[in-house]
C-alpha cells in the first residue's frame, strides 16, 4: 500500500464536468451536484483504513456543510479487479451503511480522477459558487486511524470560509492516504 501526499492547492483552476453513475441507479453530472455556494468533490473508495478510519466524519461533515449552501459528491476510482471490497456493489452497501448524504459515484474508466488529477483517498477538491478550486487539504489529522475527536476540522472550517467569503484559505495542510488503484495500461 503505497501512502501519497496531495499537491498543494491550484487555485481558481476550473472543476472538470462529469457524468458519472451513482450508486443511486442516477447518472450525475457537476452541475447535478454542485450546491449554490459551492461543491467538495471527494474522491474516496471502500479498502483505504485512511478513508475508514474518518468515514463518519466525512458524513458529518457533508451535511453541516449542505446547510451552508456546499454540496458533496464521493467519487470512486479504484480499479476493482485486485480490490474487490471496491466494488459498485460494495459500493453500495457502504453508501446505505454510512447513509451517505450525498451521491456516490463510480469512475469506471479513472478519466474524472485523472482529468481532476487526484492521486489519493481520500483527495479533497472544494470549489467555491463558481466552481474554481479553493481548498485542497485533509480533512483533519487523522490517518490511519482517527484523530481525537476534539481536534481541527481542516476542511470544515476551509469549506465553511469558502460558503462565507468565496475563498479558500491560503494555508493548507495535504491531505495523505491510499494511492488511487490505477488500472494497467492495455488493461
Amino acid at each position: 500500500m503505497v501512502s501519497l501526499e496531495t499537491p498543494v492547492c491550484d487555485f481558481g483552476r476550473p472543476a472538470v464536468d462529469f457524468a458519472l453513475p451513482g450508486v443511486d441507479g442516477k447518472t450525475w453530472t457537476l452541475a447535478d451536484c454542485q450546491g449554490e455556494k459551492g461543491l467538495l468533490v471527494m474522491f474516496i473508495c471502500n479498502h483505504c483504513p485512511y478513508v475508514k478510519a474518518v468515514r463518519d466524519r466525512i458524513v458529518r461533515d457533508a451535511r453541516d456543510l449542505k446547510a451552508m449552501g456546499i454540496n458533496s459528491v464521493a467519487i470512486m476510482s479504484n480499479d476493482p479487479s485486485d480490490y474487490p471490497e471496491d466494488s459498485f456493489d460494495n459500493m453500495k452497501k457502504v453508501a446505505e451503511e454510512f447513509d451517505f448524504p450525498f451521491p456516490y459515484l463510480l469512475d469506471e474508466s479513472q478519466a474524472v480522477a485523472k482529468a481532476y488529477g487526484a492521486v489519493c483517498t481520500p483527495d479533497f477538491f472544494g470549489y467555491n459558487a463558481d466552481l474554481e478550486l479553493q481548498y485542497r487539504g485533509r480533512l483533519d489529522a487523522s490517518r490511519k486511524e482517527a484523530a481525537p475527536a476534539d481536534v481541527r476540522r481542516d476542511l470544515y472550517e476551509a469549506m465553511a470560509e469558502v460558503a462565507r467569503s468565496g475563498r479558500g484559505p491560503a494555508e493548507q495542510i495535504p491531505s495523505i492516504g491510499c494511492s488511487i488503484k490505477w488500472k494497467e495500461e492495455g488493461a
